[in-house]
Protein backbone atom coordinates (compact mmCIF):
# COMPACT_ATOMS: atom_id res chain seq x y z
CA UNK A 1 0.00 0.00 0.00
CA UNK A 2 1.86 3.23 -1.16
CA UNK A 3 1.84 6.61 1.32
CA UNK A 4 -0.89 8.54 -0.28
CA UNK A 5 -3.71 5.67 0.79
CA UNK A 6 -2.10 5.37 4.50
CA UNK A 7 -3.20 8.69 4.43
CA UNK A 8 -6.73 7.73 4.27
CA UNK A 9 -8.99 6.06 7.25
CA UNK A 10 -6.40 3.66 8.43
CA UNK A 11 -7.52 0.89 10.57
CA UNK A 12 -4.44 -0.60 10.61
CA UNK A 13 -3.50 -3.99 12.45
CA UNK A 14 -0.36 -5.46 12.28
CA UNK A 15 -1.32 -8.98 13.91
CA UNK A 16 -4.69 -8.42 10.75
CA UNK A 17 -1.65 -8.99 8.36
CA UNK A 18 0.22 -11.78 9.81
CA UNK A 19 -2.48 -13.74 10.64
CA UNK A 20 -4.94 -13.05 8.34
CA UNK A 21 -4.14 -12.01 4.73
CA UNK A 22 -1.84 -9.51 3.07
CA UNK A 23 -4.13 -7.03 2.90
CA UNK A 24 -4.57 -3.96 5.41
CA UNK A 25 -7.35 -3.35 7.22
CA UNK A 26 -8.33 0.51 7.58
CA UNK A 27 -11.10 2.28 8.58
CA UNK A 28 -11.71 6.34 9.00
CA UNK A 29 -11.96 8.95 7.35
CA UNK A 30 -11.41 13.13 8.88
CA UNK A 31 -7.57 14.83 9.27
CA UNK A 32 -6.41 14.70 12.29
CA UNK A 33 -5.24 18.62 12.20
CA UNK A 34 -9.09 19.30 11.34
CA UNK A 35 -10.78 17.19 13.97
CA UNK A 36 -12.47 18.46 17.19
CA UNK A 37 -13.72 16.12 20.01
CA UNK A 38 -17.35 15.84 20.79
CA UNK A 39 -18.96 16.26 24.07
CA UNK A 40 -21.54 14.23 25.54
CA UNK A 41 -24.30 16.25 26.16
CA UNK A 42 -27.36 13.69 27.12
CA UNK A 43 -27.64 10.22 28.04
CA UNK A 44 -30.41 8.24 26.67
CA UNK A 45 -32.36 5.39 28.80
CA UNK A 46 -33.77 3.89 25.93
CA UNK A 47 -32.51 1.27 23.55
CA UNK A 48 -32.69 2.74 19.95
CA UNK A 49 -33.10 0.81 16.82
CA UNK A 50 -31.73 1.88 13.14
CA UNK A 51 -32.95 0.33 9.87
CA UNK A 52 -30.62 0.40 7.35
CA UNK A 53 -31.82 -0.02 3.65
CA UNK A 54 -29.69 -0.85 0.98
CA UNK A 55 -30.46 -2.05 -2.79
CA UNK A 56 -29.60 -5.55 -1.14
CA UNK A 57 -32.16 -5.65 1.48
CA UNK A 58 -32.62 -4.11 4.64
CA UNK A 59 -30.79 -4.94 8.41
CA UNK A 60 -32.23 -3.54 11.48
CA UNK A 61 -29.54 -2.89 14.28
CA UNK A 62 -29.89 -1.11 17.93
CA UNK A 63 -27.22 1.37 19.32
CA UNK A 64 -26.29 0.27 22.91
CA UNK A 65 -26.38 2.00 25.60
CA UNK A 66 -22.92 1.22 26.99
CA UNK A 67 -21.21 3.86 24.08
CA UNK A 68 -23.73 6.95 25.11
CA UNK A 69 -21.15 9.26 22.83
CA UNK A 70 -21.02 7.19 19.66
CA UNK A 71 -24.86 6.64 19.92
CA UNK A 72 -26.27 10.19 20.69
CA UNK A 73 -24.00 11.18 17.80
CA UNK A 74 -25.34 8.04 15.32
CA UNK A 75 -28.82 9.26 16.49
CA UNK A 76 -28.36 12.68 15.83
CA UNK A 77 -26.94 12.16 12.00
CA UNK A 78 -29.46 9.83 11.14
CA UNK A 79 -32.28 12.34 12.50
CA UNK A 80 -30.90 14.48 10.27
CA UNK A 81 -30.64 12.62 7.18
CA UNK A 82 -26.81 12.44 7.14
CA UNK A 83 -26.10 8.58 5.63
CA UNK A 84 -29.27 8.77 3.27
CA UNK A 85 -27.97 8.86 -0.33
CA UNK A 86 -23.87 7.61 0.64
CA UNK A 87 -22.24 4.16 -0.19
CA UNK A 88 -21.21 1.75 1.53
CA UNK A 89 -17.60 2.60 0.05
CA UNK A 90 -15.39 -0.05 0.80
CA UNK A 91 -16.16 -3.77 1.35
CA UNK A 92 -14.28 -6.68 2.02
CA UNK A 93 -15.70 -9.87 2.06
CA UNK A 94 -14.89 -12.05 4.93
CA UNK A 95 -13.62 -8.87 6.53
CA UNK A 96 -16.54 -6.12 6.79
CA UNK A 97 -18.86 -3.69 5.21
CA UNK A 98 -17.66 0.27 5.46
CA UNK A 99 -19.95 3.37 4.75
CA UNK A 100 -20.57 6.81 6.07
CA UNK A 101 -18.36 9.33 4.08
CA UNK A 102 -20.49 12.04 2.94
CA UNK A 103 -18.55 13.03 -0.34
CA UNK A 104 -19.80 9.36 -1.66
CA UNK A 105 -23.09 11.01 -1.85
CA UNK A 106 -21.10 12.67 -5.67
CA UNK A 107 -18.84 10.46 -5.98
CA UNK A 108 -18.05 9.88 -9.47
CA UNK A 109 -17.78 6.27 -10.82
CA UNK A 110 -13.59 4.89 -9.65
CA UNK A 111 -12.81 7.79 -7.09
CA UNK A 112 -11.26 6.75 -4.25
CA UNK A 113 -13.56 7.46 -1.08
CA UNK A 114 -13.02 7.52 2.51
CA UNK A 115 -11.59 10.76 4.13
CA UNK A 116 -15.27 12.26 4.57
CA UNK A 117 -16.57 12.92 7.67
CA UNK A 118 -18.29 15.76 9.91
CA UNK A 119 -14.85 17.62 10.77
CA UNK A 120 -14.85 15.85 14.31
CA UNK A 121 -14.18 12.80 16.58
CA UNK A 122 -15.53 11.10 18.93
CA UNK A 123 -13.43 9.43 21.89
CA UNK A 124 -12.99 5.71 22.30
CA UNK A 125 -15.44 4.20 24.56
CA UNK A 126 -14.43 0.48 24.65
CA UNK A 127 -16.07 -2.11 26.85
CA UNK A 128 -15.03 -5.67 27.37
CA UNK A 129 -18.23 -7.01 26.57
CA UNK A 130 -19.00 -5.00 23.11
CA UNK A 131 -17.02 -7.02 20.58
CA UNK A 132 -16.64 -7.59 16.75
CA UNK A 133 -18.60 -10.49 16.60
CA UNK A 134 -20.63 -10.73 12.79
CA UNK A 135 -22.62 -8.25 12.59
CA UNK A 136 -21.28 -5.37 15.43
CA UNK A 137 -21.70 -1.64 14.39
CA UNK A 138 -18.50 0.01 14.78
CA UNK A 139 -16.79 3.41 14.02
CA UNK A 140 -13.73 3.77 11.80
CA UNK A 141 -10.74 6.08 12.72
CA UNK A 142 -7.54 7.29 11.79
CA UNK A 143 -4.26 4.79 12.58
CA UNK A 144 -2.63 5.12 15.46
CA UNK A 145 0.54 6.72 14.40
CA UNK A 146 -1.58 10.03 14.16
CA UNK A 147 -4.36 8.77 16.39
CA UNK A 148 -2.77 7.71 20.14
CA UNK A 149 -6.08 7.56 21.80
CA UNK A 150 -7.72 5.80 18.88
CA UNK A 151 -10.70 8.51 18.76
CA UNK A 152 -13.57 7.35 16.16
CA UNK A 153 -14.49 9.12 13.35
CA UNK A 154 -17.63 11.34 13.76
CA UNK A 155 -19.90 9.43 10.92
CA UNK A 156 -17.91 6.56 9.13
CA UNK A 157 -18.47 3.06 10.66
CA UNK A 158 -18.39 -0.75 9.53
CA UNK A 159 -20.24 -3.51 9.75
CA UNK A 160 -17.99 -6.37 10.37
CA UNK A 161 -18.53 -9.73 8.82
CA UNK A 162 -15.53 -11.90 9.44
CA UNK A 163 -15.18 -15.56 10.07
CA UNK A 164 -16.24 -18.23 12.40
CA UNK A 165 -13.39 -19.53 14.14
CA UNK A 166 -12.48 -22.75 15.65
CA UNK A 167 -11.07 -23.39 18.82
CA UNK A 168 -7.30 -24.02 17.44
CA UNK A 169 -7.84 -21.22 15.03
CA UNK A 170 -8.46 -18.82 17.81
CA UNK A 171 -5.50 -20.04 19.99
CA UNK A 172 -2.79 -19.31 17.12
CA UNK A 173 -4.74 -15.88 16.65
CA UNK A 174 -4.43 -15.68 20.36
CA UNK A 175 -0.71 -16.65 20.89
CA UNK A 176 -0.05 -14.13 17.54
CA UNK A 177 -1.59 -11.68 19.29
CA UNK A 178 0.03 -12.13 22.79
CA UNK A 179 -3.44 -11.57 24.21
CA UNK A 180 -5.87 -13.91 25.95
CA UNK A 181 -9.81 -14.19 24.63
CA UNK A 182 -12.22 -14.44 27.65
CA UNK A 183 -15.35 -16.69 27.31
CA UNK A 184 -17.31 -14.01 25.94
CA UNK A 185 -15.14 -13.52 23.05
CA UNK A 186 -14.59 -17.69 23.03
CA UNK A 187 -18.19 -18.11 22.34
CA UNK A 188 -18.95 -15.36 19.77
CA UNK A 189 -16.47 -16.11 17.47
CA UNK A 190 -16.89 -20.01 17.44
CA UNK A 191 -20.45 -19.76 17.60
CA UNK A 192 -21.38 -16.41 14.97
CA UNK A 193 -17.94 -15.81 13.62
CA UNK A 194 -16.70 -12.17 13.62
CA UNK A 195 -13.39 -10.29 13.53
CA UNK A 196 -11.59 -11.26 17.21
CA UNK A 197 -8.06 -8.86 16.24
CA UNK A 198 -9.81 -5.65 15.40
CA UNK A 199 -11.70 -6.15 20.03
CA UNK A 200 -10.85 -3.11 21.75
CA UNK A 201 -8.99 -1.20 18.95
CA UNK A 202 -12.02 0.25 17.34
CA UNK A 203 -14.90 0.80 19.51
CA UNK A 204 -18.51 -1.38 18.85
CA UNK A 205 -21.22 0.41 19.57
CA UNK A 206 -24.43 -1.21 18.08
CA UNK A 207 -25.09 -4.36 16.26
CA UNK A 208 -27.39 -5.70 13.16
CA UNK A 209 -29.58 -7.81 14.90
CA UNK A 210 -32.08 -8.61 11.45
CA UNK A 211 -30.61 -8.92 8.29
CA UNK A 212 -27.12 -10.77 8.57
CA UNK A 213 -27.50 -11.89 5.19
CA UNK A 214 -27.60 -8.70 3.93
CA UNK A 215 -23.66 -8.22 5.39
CA UNK A 216 -22.54 -11.30 3.13
CA UNK A 217 -24.58 -10.32 -0.14
CA UNK A 218 -22.94 -6.51 0.11
CA UNK A 219 -19.48 -7.67 0.87
CA UNK A 220 -19.58 -10.62 -2.06
CA UNK A 221 -20.48 -7.60 -4.99
CA UNK A 222 -17.65 -6.97 -7.86
CA UNK A 223 -14.76 -4.17 -6.23
CA UNK A 224 -12.53 -1.55 -8.15
CA UNK A 225 -8.71 -1.58 -6.69
CA UNK A 226 -10.20 0.46 -4.17
CA UNK A 227 -13.10 -2.66 -2.92
CA UNK A 228 -15.19 0.10 -3.52
CA UNK A 229 -18.52 -1.58 -5.07
CA UNK A 230 -18.49 -1.12 -9.36
CA UNK A 231 -22.24 -0.66 -9.03
CA UNK A 232 -22.73 1.57 -6.06
CA UNK A 233 -24.51 0.24 -3.08
CA UNK A 234 -26.35 2.78 -1.70
CA UNK A 235 -27.95 3.10 1.88
CA UNK A 236 -31.10 5.32 3.95
CA UNK A 237 -30.89 4.64 7.44
CA UNK A 238 -33.59 6.07 9.89
CA UNK A 239 -34.78 5.76 13.24
CA UNK A 240 -37.36 2.77 14.18
CA UNK A 241 -39.60 4.37 16.15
Amino acid sequence: MNTKKNLFLILFIGIFMSACSSKMAKIESTSPTETKEIKQETIKETLTMVLISTNYGDMKAVLYDETPLHRDNFIKLVKEGYYNGTLFHRVIDGFMIQGGDPNSKTAKPNQQLGQGGPGYTIPAEFKQSLIHKKGALAAARMGDNVNPQKASSGSQFYIAQGKRYTSDELNMLSARMGRQFNQTQKDAYTNIGGVPFLDYEYTVFGEVIEGLEVIDKIAKVQKDRFDRPVEDVKMTISIVE
